[in-house]
């Protein structure tokens, strides 16, 4: 293996992982709600851009048959960088939302393919005590792409708006996204690791590739206890996947409608900043406790921390307090929670995917896991609309009683994800 020290690519390689993920779920929610589209349609349509992310199983283990996965990362970034320019292009265009929804789409499909073939490159490139000690680390510099993308780009467009207007506002945003992101592929061309294991996937002696695909989907339907894998999967986050649609227009819309009347820049701070600062850090000391302790001794602890602090939404869609401060901690304490609850969710898939076909195994988790973000939050703008935000955030934490039921259904090796001392 082509040595590299996990500090040098790790970082910049989570931080690319995110931007355009964040660019497909949250920003792309701020930018329409700004330019005019209904909360139905927002939260229908953007949930339909989570589909690559489901449906990348099906094509996970190509990436694992053919090229390597350090290949496909770097390409698959110049893809990226080439479509978030396309949607800077399709925003001044009278149909600008039709355009933009199939790009994004077309984005999403390249993100979810560099999602598979990053991962699989972790998972070769360390030991199994440094991805859990790096887990932090990843999920840490994925959230600090959302600081740049929905906190630093959205007060950057806000500021922009007032001078520019709102279309050519966000059009220069996603020219400064698609920039960045060039850069990246740039930077990972030459910094990506090298594992010696990072090569095509063998076929048994007489299998075609066809028959791999399915053998490796085989293999997957068999693990032990699959049907409480997919129960976590789908249902650990029910509640989150309501949630997430609804944040940014609840903080946009007026009080009159029920919202908080925030600026779009006071958005990109609160949400896109101090939120996400908070979310990053529970998420590194997620990881580190994991690492400590291992995955079993943590979960029950997790599971609070992701669901109760929910009730932050709650509180603010009921009081409506002006005080920006009180609103920016309540955001804060919900998005630590989610945080340090979310890397259980990570390492469990990690240990899902343990076995030969690692990569792929992953990329079906992960799969499973955009199906069940993409079905709740198709609903839950049609579902506001009809009830009003207070109630709905109601309906979230009644949403939370399935991520409290799915940890009992599954095993965990109480030895999994502790650092191992020699």
């Amino acid at each position: 293996m082509k040595s590299r020290s996990p500090w040098s690519w790790i970082p910049s390689l989570y931080f690319a992982q995110g931007l355009p993920y964040v660019s497909v779920m949250t920003i792309s929610v701020i930018m329409y709600k700004r330019m005019g589209i209904s909360n139905t349609d927002i939260a229908l349509y953007t949930s339909y851009l989570y589909l690559p992310w489901v449906i990348k199983p099906l094509w996970s283990p190509f990436i694992d048959l053919f090229r390597t996965k350090r290949f496909w990362t770097v390409w698959m970034q110049f893809v990226i960088g080439l479509a978030l320019a396309g949607i800077a292009l399709a925003i001044p265009l009278p149909s600008f939302f039709q355009y933009t929804i199939a790009v994004f789409w077309l984005m999403a499909f390249a993100s979810a393919t560099h999602d598979i073939a990053a991962d699989g490159l972790y998972m070769l490139s360390l030991p199994q005590h440094q991805q859990a000690a790096f887990n932090g680390v990843r999920s840490t510099f994925y959230r600090i792409a959302m600081i740049a993308g929905q906190g630093v780009l959205v007060v950057v467009a806000g500021e922009l708006e007032k001078t520019r207007g709102i279309p050519a506002a966000w059009s220069l945003a996603f020219f400064i996204l698609a920039g960045l992101f060039l850069m990246f592929f740039a930077y990972h061309k030459f910094m990506l690791p090298v594992p010696s294991a990072d090569h095509p996937a063998s076929r048994s002696e007489g299998r075609s590739v066809m028959a791999e695909f399915f053998r490796t989907f085989a293999l997957f339907f068999k693990k032990p206890g699959i049907g409480a894998i997919f129960a976590f999967l789908l249902l650990f986050r029910f509640a989150e996947a309501q949630l997430v649609k609804l944040v940014s227009p609840f903080l946009l819309d007026a009080r009159a409608q029920g919202g908080l009347g925030l600026t779009t820049a006071e958005v990109g701070i609160a949400y896109g900043t101090v939120g996400v600062a908070a979310l990053l850090t529970g998420g590194i000391l997620g990881g580190l406790a994991i690492a400590r302790f291992g995955l079993k001794r943590m979960i029950w602890i997790q599971v609070l921390a992701i669901h109760l602090p929910d009730l932050m939404f709650v509180y603010l869609s009921h009081v409506l307090p002006e005080n920006y401060s009180i609103i920016c901690s309540a955001i804060a304490v919900e998005q630590f929670g989610y945080g340090f609850g979310f890397a259980a969710y990570m390492m469990f898939m990690i240990m899902t995917a343990e076995g030969e076909y690692k990569t792929a195994h992953y990329a079906i988790c992960t799969g499973f896991m955009a199906l069940g973000m993409m079905i709740p939050g198709m609903w839950s703008g049609w579902l506001q609309d009809k009830i009003g935000y207070a109630n709905f955030f109601v309906w979230v934490i009644v949403s939370t009683i399935p991520g409290f039921i799915v940890p009992a259904l599954v095993k965990i090796d109480p030895e999994f994800g502790k650092k191992k001392i020699i």
